[in-house]
């Protein structure tokens, strides 16, 4: 069978297990990915070919090699997989049917959003606006938009953080790109929603990690990670007073497919796993006493956090009660997303 790690097989086989997603509903349907390449995408990609149910997955890619490398194994299986080759701003409408849309393509570097702020712009406003064509042109019985936490800014910690919570944002500030996008890319969505009756719908996730995280991935995860593998010291760039919540892929997708099945229109959903609320600091100390063979120091070095592009400091408790009633849990704590993730061979 094609998945190259007991992990990732482990991750197929209890995605496709959630009871909370009608898998029957995807019968014969054909879903359209976008941002297939990245980390929720390609796991996404992944759970529907390996759910079978005739389901007919169209991946919308940049890089038709990249995208062959790393669907290599589904598609020597001979699974119901195609590419459409394009940007998301500008690609060619596919000429068959279009069931159900899952808009990922995004660029989600931080560097990017202080260096590449009108790319960040751009691709989130016109991306979103291509992809909510298409959902109305070809009348899809639904579209779920992955957007992010950023929206909700930098909140204290004083609130936990529900869908109607909401702290300023100043638009005047370069890294403001990246979520100032984001919120009119999910207003998009509810306009489509009100004014042509596109069946769209919202995830605003945490940060997200498992197996497959690329090598040169440069958010914090994945750099404790690194250097707790290799056996370096782990060297925060920040004070790492930010508190935060962290989802595993897996259970990502299951929350994308839930509410992509069972969520209503013109409606948003925080999606995290509230047991991993904890600072970057507490997150930094347990992965250098868990991750690698051999622990390793955490130290504090900032004279260079500014040009990072780092996320101001925040307290996000994501209130994720919304997303529970519609049956959705998450399955994987802190420690096991570490271990899965480097098990995987991965970062």
């Amino acid at each position: 069978m094609w998945p190259e790690h007991d992990v990732v097989r482990d991750d197929l086989e209890r995605i496709v297990g959630t009871p909370t997603v009608p898998w029957e509903a995807l019968r014969g349907r054909t879903v359209l990915v976008t941002g297939a390449t990245g980390l929720i995408g390609a796991a996404l990609v992944r759970a529907l070919l390996w759910a079978g149910e005739d389901i007919t997955v169209l991946a919308l890619v940049r890089d038709r090699d990249k995208a062959a490398r790393l669907f290599a194994g589904p598609l020597a299986a001979g699974a119901r997989l195609s590419f459409l080759h394009g940007d998301v701003e500008t690609f060619e409408f596919p000429d068959g049917p279009v069931d159900h849309v899952v808009h990922g393509a995004s660029i989600t570097a931080s560097s990017d959003f202080v260096t590449r702020p009108v790319e960040v712009i751009r691709t989130a406003l016109r991306g979103t606006e291509r992809v909510l064509e298409l959902a109305r042109a070809a009348q899809v019985r639904s579209l779920a938009y992955l957007s992010s936490m950023e929206v909700y800014a930098a909140p204290d910690g004083s609130r936990r953080i529900t869908e109607a919570t909401f702290d300023g944002l100043d638009p005047m500030l370069v890294r403001s790109s990246y979520p100032e996008s984001k919120r009119m890319a999910e207003a998009l969505c509810a306009a489509y929603a009100a004014q042509y009756g596109v069946p769209a719908r919202v995830l605003r996730l945490t940060q997200t990690f498992g197996p497959g995280v690329a090598l040169d991935d440069a958010r914090v995860f994945a750099q404790l990670a690194r250097s707790a593998v290799e056996g370096r010291d782990i060297v925060l760039h920040t004070t790492g007073a930010t508190r935060r919540s962290y989802l595993y892929t897996a259970d990502a997708v299951t929350a994308v497919l839930t509410v992509l099945l069972r969520g209503s229109d013109g409606e948003a959903y925080n999606v995290a796993n509230e047991a991993t609320y904890c600072s970057i600091r507490e997150m930094a100390d347990l992965v250098a006493r868990t991750v690698g063979a051999v622990p390793v120091e955490v130290r504090v070095e900032t004279q260079d956090a500014a040009s990072r592009g780092y996320a101001p400091t925040l307290s996000m408790d994501l209130d994720t009660a919304k997303l529970q009633r519609l049956g959705w849990r998450p399955t994987v704590g802190l420690e096991d997303m570490y271990r899965r993730m480097t098990a995987a061979g991965t970062p």
